[in-house]
């Protein structure tokens, strides 16, 4: 608690601004730990001698310029994303693991230049104005035709155009959650998804991934005790694990949706692709007694900036999530919805994801052959069969987030696992994401985590065992 002891004496600066100041630095710098809960609201207006409206003014500020965020029931937290604000993590050179969104060459700007054009051509009058509900009648027309091409049974009239995926999980919570539902969630797991759940007051239950997909043991367990309303997954090439479901496993957590009487949120943003997989069937494609409310992304197969994609909605559940797409932005901007039809139809959308495949799967084989050669023998990395993620595994005892930053001093920057576990108990792993970088990158990147291993395992073992020493001093 002392570090948040503050003297104001700053006659010219509000005193609210000189609170916020000297918590997002502390937050920048390190003193405020990624994730550590900050004390509550009256306790530290008390110990710095100010009114609790002065507090929360500074945590609202904070949290609306992403150094906190907030979690209902628990508290207010140090985000991790503002770390980079430091100056020693402003590096262009940085060979980029950590972040998801695709590499700029793979867009097919040009093109998608013309179809803005035409999209402006042909509904100048009429493409600034809300649209429908569900958005562009003819785009809905157009992915329900590739939903249809990758064995999904759907309609236009079940389509809902979004402003990207994690619009899509939190307008399918607002439509269906209430305060205390209980939300089965995979272990680990895409971030943004639980704090959603938990900005609904949910309750999130984490069941452990296997090789091929989730642990049915544990999940038949739980469902015999618990009745979630709803269940988040991603059954190819998972987030940040990079596994698949077996056909089996996605057949069996089918069948047990229907017996248990719950509904399944699938979020595929690249099961467009095969890689390696014996089966990159979405769940939607077996879903026979509509439990699936199916999440398209676009942002990694086409344009991660346009913020754009699709929900297939389960009839009963159409009036719910409408309206809380309405509630939320009442329609996805107009022009983006046009340009994306014009390109569809008009620029060969198959051959375009053909291209992005062959990009993809380049990216992964290579990144595969890299892992085996340079971090086989020194850590585990999670079995995966395609997708643009490997989950890796340090020994016991050892932390990620002291690699990570070790690992950033050598040139590579990676994901925590701390981002991916609802209650983290073990932090010793990290994501390494290959979308970004490129060939040569990728290969580098992975050789100098290999050779990193080395040198922070000894460096680590050489400080334990000068602590323990200490001990007996």
């Amino acid at each position: 608690m002392e570090k948040y002891y503050l003297d104001i004496n700053d006659t010219k600066t509000k005193k609210y601004i000189q609170i916020y100041t000297h918590i997002k630095n502390m937050i920048i710098d390190g003193k405020i730990k990624e994730h550590e809960k900050l004390p509550p609201i009256r306790k530290i207006s008390e110990y710095i001698g100010v009114n609790n409206t002065t507090i929360v003014k500074v945590y609202e500020l904070l949290e609306k310029e992403g150094y906190v965020y907030k979690i209902v029931g628990s508290g207010t937290f140090a985000s991790e994303i503002k770390r980079y604000e430091n100056k020693k993590y402003i590096d262009k050179n940085i060979i980029k693991f950590d972040n998801g969104n695709p590499s700029n060459d793979m867009f097919p700007i040009d093109d998608f230049k013309k179809a803005v054009n035409m999209a402006l051509s042909n509904d100048e009058n009429t493409i600034f104005e809300y649209d429908e509900g569900l958005g562009n009648e003819k785009l809905r027309e157009s992915i329900s035709r590739y939903f249809k091409s990758r064995g999904m049974d759907t309609e236009k009239e079940n389509i809902q155009i979004i402003s990207g995926a994690q619009q899509g999980i939190d307008i399918v919570c607002k439509g269906i959650i209430n305060y205390s539902d209980i939300v089965f969630v995979e272990e680990p797991t895409y971030t943004g998804a639980i704090e959603v759940f938990k900005s609904r007051g949910a309750k999130i239950i984490s069941i452990p991934l296997l090789d091929d997909g989730i642990d049915i043991g544990i999940l038949k367990l739980k469902l015999e005790k618990i009745k979630p309303k709803l269940m988040y997954v991603m059954p190819n090439f998972q987030n940040p694990t990079g596994i698949s479901y077996s056909k089996y496993k996605k057949e069996k957590l089918l069948e047990l949706a229907e017996e248990y009487d719950f509904y399944i949120l699938e979020d595929d943003f690249i099961s467009d692709f095969k890689f390696d997989s014996d089966d990159n069937k979405t769940l939607k494609s077996y879903d026979k007694n509509n439990r699936v409310i199916y999440i398209k992304s676009f942002s990694k197969i086409f344009m991660p900036g346009l913020r754009i994609g699709a929900i297939n909605i389960p009839k009963e559940l159409m009036k719910s999530i409408l309206w809380a797409k309405y509630s939320s932005d009442i329609s996805t901007p107009g022009l983006i919805q046009s340009s994306l039809l014009c390109y569809m139809e008009n620029f060969n959308w198959d051959n375009h994801i053909l291209k992005i495949e062959k990009i993809y799967r380049q990216k992964y084989e290579v990144a595969k052959r890299s892992i085996n050669r340079f971090l086989e023998d020194k850590i585990n990395v999670r079995k995966c069969s395609g997708g643009i993620n490997f989950f890796c595994e340090l020994p016991r005892g050892f932390k990620s987030k002291e690699f990570t930053e070790f690992l950033y001093e050598k040139g590579v920057s990676v994901l925590p696992g701390t981002y991916f576990y609802d209650n983290i108990i073990d932090d010793r792993f990290f994501r390494i994401n290959i979308a970004k970088e490129s060939i040569e990158n990728i290969k580098k990147g992975i050789e100098i985590i290999g050779n990193s291993l080395d040198e922070f395992l000894n460096i680590e073992k050489e400080n334990e065992s000068f602590m323990n020493k200490n001990l007996f001093y």
